[in-house]
């Protein structure tokens, strides 16, 4: 219990948040798990508690709906204080997640959604029906993957408002626990979230526990706690057997000794075999062992029928299992549900649980249950269930469950059911999505009757295995569906899914395959409709300046613009110019890129809301153009009008550029705070998306903001900075080329040249071709440094003519500033400082043009570590300031190295110069007004020898009275 001690003392902040309770079933992990929630509460913590469940893995947010379900109701309504504080903080989270598992947001194309979407309501379950919960729905949904209304949040934004309701929470009490079991069986979207919080935990006294069994663990989840391991975040605790005297005395005190020894050596020390054991026919002796569902099942075989009936109930019910549905489910005489309850409570087969509702002792048991139960009636169950929960208004996304588990060949209804769930849950949920989907596709008949319908469905799968992280997968389904589409289909099925699966294999790095097939589809006969063509236009002009340099590309887009302004389309036009922007200012064709980033906006100013929400990628692109022209404060309001479209609609590899756009500018005008904070959740999606070329670009982003943010000497930056590399492999594009040269920064500031230079000419290939050509001056000072650090003088005047001779191509303020301070890295290793000094001076004054205020003030301290005393103070002063407001304590560190030492004062002449210092001794007495009897016995001189030195000092002082020699010492000594 140390890190509950620690968290509420505020000491666990570096240290673990969140404990990991690994082992098999039954060991112990919920009992360890329970008595943590009684001691958090014993220290006065808030504590909330979820359980995932084996058959609802793909209702969202499951396990934190589960959780939250235990929050007080009266905390979270508006008011003032802290009340009105948590009620704003849990607002996004409940309805974010209400989104994905109850229904709420985003319809297709049937209609909207409505609904609250969190089930605590006020007297209500935790399903969000029968008393509160989510609100009334109109139109349902049409297909998945329709055109959508604007979702309310995205699940990224889930991530942060639960990480902020967390904190909140913890701070309304001592703290809050947040414990979490059975996570093996989490649906996606939780493990999603619970990744996110282990990777950012709340800055409060917040600690997460979860129990899973490790066999049982999907790859994804066990990757991202054993990286909270690697990084410190998370401590695992993993559980064996007990040894055989505690299991005894723990579980069966008073049991005879032999006895107890046979059932301990039958359970292996396992707590939930011991117990079982125990409760046989009291002989403990059935040897060998079945295993576990053996021995559940014999508790089953003395049940009577109307007890079994109901017994298979609750297991098909799960969380669902209440009074009024469990009559639906096994039907009986009036009175018969209340006393076979009651039996099995004595049984201890079933535990009451919330709201009235009925549970299972065990998960292991409500397995056991389950799959043994007879198929067809478990089928009617689960088809009751699902009329059931409908009556009851509850949602698609919760009633998907039991329709799945209903479906044994085509249903129209059933179906409906599945896809309106799929539609619910496609922006918080995607992976839900894709599942309900499949689950259509795997019922849905061959045939031609059904074969427009079946690719459609395949295409909006397709979609939602995109937006989760599953590109292979998604491409794959979009192959089969371009192989399956006639060229001369007029559905529009063909190209939308060509261009689908061209971005998917962008993003998944294979730009020549995806270069390659969407010339081959606007090559083909018949031509594709005219508003297709410019879809595939655009996304070949995507795939420049990637392993495609833009001029190869240049004609396509200006054909894709010239379609777009004979068909009056402003809106493809905006992307086309935006696409022609980017690649311009990306190649240092600047002057056309300023125009067409001009036309861009001008265009974008003129949409509808309907086609502006659609326009997050030209926002990004043309964000991205103005960093490059320099442009800081348009690319931020580029960035920042894209980011309020991407957080409603998506998708989320866009929101992930737009953020780093962001970063980006935050960064180079030394505002690194804000900007880690956006790197770090463009890294969060990356992630999620399973993009290697985004992961890497992100990561290679969050390196920089963290080589400037933190200390020197700090190892964080470079650490980062290799995973990008890794990340990057093998490629060539534009993005793992970025992330080679930030490797090559870091190793530079880590004191590694050698590794540094490597790293730069990695990224740059043989004929510079690697290096981004605008910002080629900036990449080639790394490389100047390193070779210079290296002794290699001859190569590093190569590299620093090359940067001065594209710095006054480009006239880019901030590329000649880099470019001098590679000229004045040379002047300084030639002993040349004073120029040196100065060429950093003028690159400071480069930067400050442009407002790239990170690289004035780097410019400044190193010019101060060169300057003269003078000049070295003002230009340190004025570098230091920079960077402390800012927070680049990269900056602010190095200049506390260099900080200028100021000449030592020379010292104070004596008081009444001239004198022995037995005058001046003398003199201060008679200033202090001593006779001249009282400083001879003072001094133990004779009054003789005391006046001869007065006349001494009279004739050097120029004084002729004993009056004005004392006031002479008074103005000559400095006062204390």
């Amino acid at each position: 219990m140390r890190l509950l001690d620690e968290v509420l003392a505020g000491r666990g902040t570096d240290g673990p948040r969140v404990v990991d309770l690994t082992g098999a079933a039954g060991i112990g992990k919920s009992r360890l798990l329970t008595e943590l929630c009684l001691r958090a509460r014993s220290r006065g913590m808030g504590v909330l508690r979820g359980r995932a469940t084996e058959y609802e893995r793909h209702t969202p947010y499951g396990l934190f709906t589960d959780a939250f379900a235990d929050l007080d109701p009266d905390l979270l309504r508006p008011g003032t204080g802290p009340a009105s504080t948590l009620a704003t903080a849990a607002s996004p989270v409940l309805r974010g997640i209400g989104e994905g598992a109850l229904g709420g947001g985003a319809a297709g194309d049937g209609g909207t959604g409505h609904g609250s979407g969190h089930g605590q309501g006020q007297g209500g379950r935790r399903d969000g029906f029968g008393g509160g919960g989510a609100g009334p729905r109109e139109g349902g949904a049409g297909r998945a993957g329709g055109e959508a209304a604007a979702p309310y949040t995205d699940r990224f934004a889930v991530h942060r408002a639960t990480a902020r309701l967390l904190a909140a929470l913890s701070r309304t009490g001592s703290g809050l626990l947040i414990a979490l079991d059975d996570l093996h069986w989490a649906d996606p979207a939780s493990l999603e979230l619970l990744d996110h919080l282990v990777r950012h935990p709340p800055h409060a006294p917040v600690l997460i526990a979860v129990a899973r069994r490790d066999r049982q663990t999907s790859a994804s989840l066990a990757a991202a706690l054993t990286r909270g391991v690697d990084t410190g975040a998370v401590l695992r605790l993993g559980l064996g057997p007990l040894p055989e005297r505690d299991c005894v005395e723990r579980l069966a005190p008073g049991l005879r000794p032999a006895r107890a020894a046979r059932l301990y050596a039958a359970s292996g020390g396992n707590p939930l075999y011991f117990l079982t054991l125990l409760q046989q026919d009291g002989t403990g002796a059935r040897s060998p062992l079945g295993g576990l569902g053996s021995l559940l099942l014999d508790e089953l075989t003395p049940l009577t029928p109307a007890q079994r009936r109901t017994v298979e109930a609750v297991a098909v019910l799960g969380d669902h299992a209440t009074p009024e549905l469990l009559a639906e489910l096994a039907p009986g005489p009036a009175g018969e549900l209340d006393a076979t309850l009651r039996a099995l409570a004595l049984r201890d087969l079933t535990r009451p649980g919330p709201a009235g509702s009925w549970t299972l002792r065990h998960p292991v048991l409500r397995t056991v249950v389950h799959e043994n139960a007879d198929h067809r009636s478990r089928i009617r169950m689960h088809r009751t269930a699902a009329e059931a929960l409908a009556r009851a208004g509850a949602p698609a996304p919760v009633r998907a469950h039991h329709v799945e588990q209903a479906l044994t060949g085509w249903d129209p209804a059933g179906a409906a059911v599945l896809l309106e769930a799929a539609a619910l849950a496609s922006a918080t949920a995607p992976a839900s999505s894709a599942h309900w989907l499949a689950a259509v596709l795997r019922v849905l008949p061959e045939g031609p009757r059904y074969a427009g319908q079946r690719l459609a469905l395949m295409l909006d799968r397709a979609r939602a295995l995109s937006v989760c992280g599953e590109l292979q997968a998604g491409r794959d389904l979009l192959a089969e569906v371009i192989d399956t589409v006639p060229p001369h289909d007029d559905s529009g099925l063909r190209p939308a899914a060509v261009t689908l699966c061209a971005s998917l294999e962008r993003h998944l790095g294979r730009y020549a395959r995806a270069e390659a097939l969407l010339r081959r589809e606007l090559s083909r006969s018949p031509a594709p409709p005219p508003s297709d063509l410019l879809a595939l236009g655009i996304e070949l002009g995507s795939s420049a300046p990637h392993s495609t340099p833009y001029p190869t590309v240049r004609a396509d887009v200006l054909r894709t613009r010239e379609l777009a302004r004979r068909l009056g389309d402003g809106a493809a036009e905006a992307d086309a110019l935006a696409l022609m922007a980017l690649g311009e200012a990306y190649e240092g064709g600047l002057d056309a890129a300023a125009r067409y980033a001009d036309r861009a906006d001008a265009l974008l100013e003129t949409l509808s809301d309907r086609d502006l929400a659609l326009r997050g990628e030209s926002r990004a692109r043309l964000s991205a153009a103005s960093f490059y022209l320099e442009r800081y404060g348009e690319a931020e309001r580029h960035a920042d009008r894209g980011l309020a479209l991407a957080r409603r609609v998506g998708p989320p590899h866009i929101l992930s550029h737009l953020l780093q756009c962001k970063a980006n500018v935050l960064m180079s005008t030394c505002r690194l705070h804000p900007a880690l904070e956006l790197v770090e959740e463009a890294e969060t999606i990356a992630r999620g998306i399973g993009s290697p070329d985004l992961l890497a670009l992100a990561l290679a982003n969050k390196a920089q903001v963290l080589l400037a943010s933190l200390p020197p000497g700090n190892p964080e930056s470079l650490a980062v900075a290799e995973e990008a590399a890794a990340v990057a492999g093998p490629r060539t594009s534009w993005w793992a080329s970025l992330a080679w040269c930030v490797l090559g920064f870091a190793a530079l500031f880590a004191g590694k040249p050698e590794r540094a230079r490597t790293a730069m000419l990695r990224a740059a290939r043989p004929d510079l071709s690697g290096l981004q050509p605008s910002m080629r001056p900036l990449f080639l000072e790394a490389l100047v440094t390193a070779t210079v650090a290296g002794g290699d003088l001859g190569s590093a005047d190569g590299w620093a003519a090359l940067a001065t001779a594209d710095a006054q191509r480009l006239g880019l303020p901030t590329q000649r500033a880099s470019a001098l301070r590679s000229t004045a890295q040379l002047l300084a290793a030639r002993g040349r400082t004073a120029e040196a000094a100065e060429a950093y001076a003028r690159a400071a004054g480069e930067a400050a043009r442009s407002g790239a205020t990170l690289w004035e003030a780097q410019s400044l301290l190193l010019g101060a570590s060169l300057a003269a005393d003078g000049p070295a103070e003002a230009m340190w002063h004025r570098g230091r300031g920079l960077a402390e407001s800012g927070g680049a304590h990269l900056l602010t560190g190095f200049a506390d190295l260099i900080r200028p030492t100021a000449p030592a004062p020379s010292p104070p002449p004596p008081p009444l110069p001239g004198l022995t210092p037995r005058e001046r001794e003398i003199s201060a007495l008679v200033a202090e007004g001593l006779t001249t009897a009282a400083i001879a016995a003072r001094l133990h001189l004779s009054p003789r020898t005391v006046d001869t030195h007065l006349s001494h000092i009279y004739r050097k002082t120029g004084v002729t009275t004993r009056s004005a020699l004392a006031a002479l010492t008074a103005r000559a000594t400095p006062a204390p």
